[in-house]
């Protein structure tokens, strides 16, 4: 007798893996360059002094300081403010 074995529901297995977005560093937090502080979909923070923004609108360090944000004619912002060390 030929039986198929019995494989389960077919609508299961389609969920989709999560990003893992959002502040990665707070603000007085120490940054190295290159460290990420956001991962965002769109540009809901921007890059002030010492930071950049990638293609995927991850905001990240450029210099080495203490992470700092801001709010300036309806935007955030996120700076690195240089420290001596």
């Amino acid at each position: 007798m030929a039986h198929k074995k019995g494989l389960g529901s077919t609508r299961n297995g389609r969920e989709s893996e999560s990003k893992r977005l959002g502040v990665k560093l707070f603000g007085g937090q120490l940054a190295h360059p290159g460290n990420i502080i956001i991962r965002q979909r769109g540009t809901r923070f921007w890059p002030g002094r010492g930071t950049d923004i990638g293609k995927d609108h991850t905001i990240f360090a450029t210099v080495t300081g203490r992470v700092s944000f801001r709010e300036r004619k309806g935007r955030r912002y996120v700076e690195v403010l240089p420290t001596d060390l």
